[in-house]
């Protein structure tokens, strides 16, 4: 594989880990390249942000003696595959042995290690990710990779159904890749291979779905991507419940600040269940919880009361869930960013009384104590927490004595 360019500097030059790691491969004779994120961010000139993937042309054991003779810590983190982690200060770089597909069922491949830098490149799925960089900035662009990332143009590598059929997660890579580096149009090549190939989807695990799907809606814009999948029938299987991305589009046009899981309950339907969604794409149970907050209508939140109303009903969601509920909320009235600022600065206060103060006054332990307390509570709240714990008690007391 001839050079095709170079970087000038690479913005790893003066990183004295990389500068080890590369004086421990090559004094063992093996020549490693970056290559993937690193790569892609180092040719559109934007701040590393992908931990670095580097590829070898040696097979994984002789890397890890190699590592070890420099006394490199080196994880064995995928032999079957060829990869291992060397860390050094702490820092992770994953290391993978060029490889060819042997056999391939659009999830899994069984691969075989080459010392064949352009049959290493062929197997990857779009081209700007079969860009390799040398240490001293060298590049080797295969196939004009770097073209397609200046016209922002996501492109697979050769025919599109043959790369789909290798892998089929590839059909949600090439809208995520889109939706953080592309422009419209869409390859059409890509795109309508995608849309022919859309039913491979099923055969994929909810958790790689789930990944794939909260990378893409983590994009600055990715509104129109998500349009597009709905148009291709991509989320026909994960997703039937989306309902197109014109709540997203309001969304992020008031959002303080990125959030996919919030952002992925703006496109589904009112009506959704966010338990089935949860076990569907394996959610985490905290992130089903949220979701299934975020798609209740119930409360409806009252931006138009003022800051009373917000306390209030920050207080019974808590600031995070307040927030998410009042920035889906795109066509309620009233101070929607007043409300927000109170929502990640107010500390809702503590109920200055507990059921041990109902025990005091002679009550005994039940339902009753519980039934109580909330109505003091309820109280309180009605009353914008000003209310301090005599007052508390003072009322505690009277529907006491009420009751009695």
């Amino acid at each position: 594989m001839k050079p095709s360019g170079r970087l000038e500097p690479p913005p790893w030059a003066s990183d004295t880990a990389v500068h080890t790691l590369f004086g421990a491969l090559g004094a063992a004779g093996i020549t490693a390249r970056f290559v993937g994120g690193w790569v892609r961010d180092a040719v559109r000139g934007v701040t590393l942000t992908n931990e670095p993937d580097l590829a070898v042309d040696k097979p994984p054991e002789t890397v890890m003696l190699a590592l070890k003779a420099s006394r490199i810590k080196v994880v064995p983190t995928g032999l079957k595959h060829g990869t291992v982690t060397a860390v050094i200060a702490g820092a992770p770089y994953e290391l993978t042995t060029l490889r060819r597909d042997v056999e391939t069922d659009g999830r899994h491949a069984v691969v075989a290690f080459t010392d064949d830098w352009l049959e290493d490149a062929s197997r990857r799925d779009f081209t700007f990710n079969a860009l390799y960089a040398d240490l001293d900035g060298t590049l080797y662009d295969p196939f004009e990779g770097r073209a397609d990332l200046a016209a922002k143009h996501v492109r697979f590598i050769g025919d599109a159904d043959q790369r789909i059929a290798e892998d089929k997660l590839r059909i949600l890579r090439f809208f995520r890749f889109h939706a953080w580096l592309g422009r419209p149009p869409f390859d059409a090549a890509g795109f309508m291979a995608c849309r022919r190939n859309a039913g491979g989807l099923r055969g994929l695990s909810g958790e790689r779905v789930r990944k794939e799907f909260l990378r893409l809606l983590d994009a600055p814009a990715p509104s129109d991507t998500v349009d597009a999948m709905r148009e291709a029938a991509i989320l026909d299987h994960w997703l039937p419940e989306c309902d197109g991305a014109a709540r997203l589009r309001a969304l992020i046009a008031r959002e303080d600040k990125p959030d996919p899981l919030r952002r992925f309950a703006s496109i589904l339907s009112r009506e959704a269940d966010a338990t089935v969604i949860g076990k569907r794409l394996r959610l985490s149970t905290q992130e089903s919880l949220r979701l299934e907050v975020m798609l209740d209508s119930d409360p409806v939140i009252d931006v138009a009361g003022g800051p009373k109303a917000w306390r209030a009903q920050i207080y019974d969601l808590g600031g995070n869930l307040y927030a998410d509920r009042l920035l889906l909320a795109t066509e309620a009235p009233g101070d929607w960013r007043g409300a927000l600022a109170m929502a990640r600065g107010w500390t809702p206060p503590e109920l200055p009384v507990s059921g041990g103060d109902a025990l005091k006054l002679g009550l005994k332990p039940g339902p009753k104590v519980g039934g109580l307390i909330e109505t003091v509570e309820r109280w309180w709240i009605d009353g914008d927490f000003t209310a301090d714990r005599a007052a508390c008690l003072a009322e505690l007391e009277r529907l006491v004595r009420a009751a009695s």
